[in-house]
């Protein structure tokens, strides 16, 4: 081994384990950046104003509480901020056209997922292997769905809105997302640096406690993560998940979530551990969003559909529910914690039923 990998592989890991240690400085300065940035540079069709840029201060706690909700189940955002921008915000100001209400959802939950996701890689429960081949997959879907909500009639919106809804609703209630004890409760804590497991757990000095990877000849993969909690599995199933990756793709184009609801279910169809499976979802569905994102804000004219400009998208919307996402991203490990998952996902499952039912008799009155 050269000098130079002995000087640079330490160096590394050491850069690694600062970023993750300190990973909240780093995320709340991403919503910083974005609305200063906003601020000073993005068009407002002639607003601009102090007026304009207080105007719906109050979405922040709508959409922190929403965030917050998602995020500990590790499901897609925008299936409770659609709907809430298609029932609750015209209350208080004005009904918003399909495609402007899922680039909001969308562009606030890139931000919110993408602040969860360095939360659970701070703890060791992403495989960013299998992330990143369900995000290839899943891309051309993606793209298709966001290009297809430019042309689609809003009352077939809607109804495919309510179908997504019901059918999250429905896997929701079958998804066992309990916490459930990793292999270490029956072996003894797993601590690599030599514990009371009598097995040769990974250990990985880029990252906090004992974590740490590692895959056998055989495909079979070791995960200890930052409590030293150990989990083993195969990554076997693709085909199965890419079937609901790319059913799910295209449900994230056009409505901003789908992914995430059938991803954690087929994920655990797999075999694929829980927290694994819900961190790993959580990279999935924020780089879907942020790709979804690009294509609702450029996508429109593409298609001969609605070519939304930069300057259409309502900027002092999204100033609020960005910080509110990351900030909901930080706190679901916390109320993970606090709170059974269980509950949590019966309110959420519950709560997609009454939407989707509520949308299909919109559905009807448009008939």
């Amino acid at each position: 081994m050269s000098l130079q990998n002995v000087v640079e592989t330490p160096s590394l890991g050491k850069v690694q384990k600062s970023f993750l240690k300190y990973q909240h400085f780093f995320v709340f300065a991403a919503p910083v950046l974005f609305v200063t940035a906003v601020y000073f540079f993005a068009p407002t069709s002639g607003s601009g104003g102090t007026e304009y840029w207080l105007e719906y201060w109050w979405l922040f706690p709508f959409f922190l509480l929403g965030a917050t909700i998602v995020n500990t189940v590790g499901i897609s955002g925008s299936a409770l901020f659609v709907p809430f921008l298609i029932f609750i915000f015209p209350l208080f100001a004005h009904p918003l056209e399909p495609e402007t209400l899922v680039k909001i959802g969308l562009i606030s939950e890139a931000f919110g997922l993408s602040s969860s996701a360095v939360a659970f890689i701070r703890y060791g429960l992403v495989d960013r292997r299998l992330a990143l081949t369900l995000v290839g997959g899943a891309i051309p879907f993606v793209i298709a769905g966001a290009l297809l909500s430019f042309v689609i009639p809003k009352p077939v919106f809607h109804l495919l809105l309510g179908l997504a809804l019901m059918t999250a609703s429905y896997l929701l209630f079958r998804a066992d997302l309990g916490h459930e004890e990793s292999e270490s409760a029956s072996s003894g804590e797993a601590i690599a640096d030599g514990g009371t497991d009598s097995r040769d757990l990974p250990n990985d000095d880029g990252k906090l406690g004992p974590a740490g990877v590692e895959t056998d000849e055989a495909g079979t993969v070791t995960r200890v993560d930052q409590e030293g909690d150990d989990y083993v599995y195969n990554r076997g199933g693709y085909l199965r998940r890419f079937a609901n990756y790319s059913v799910g793709g295209t449900f994230q184009g056009l409505a901003g979530f789908g992914i995430g609801e059938l991803g954690i279910v087929s994920m655990l169809g797999t075999k694929v551990p829980v927290r694994v499976a819900i961190g790993t979802n959580h990279i999935v569905v924020a780089l879907t969003a942020i790709l979804a994102s690009l294509v609702h804000v450029f996508g429109g004219g593409l298609v001969g559909g609605h070519s939304l400009s930069i300057a259409s998208t309502p900027w002092n919307m999204v100033i609020f529910t960005v910080p509110a996402t990351v900030t909901g991203g930080q706190i679901a490990p916390y109320v993970s914690n606090a709170l059974e998952t269980s509950t949590i996902k019966k309110f959420v499952g519950s709560l997609f039923a009454i939407i989707s039912v509520a949308l299909f008799v919109m559905v009807l009155g448009a008939f």
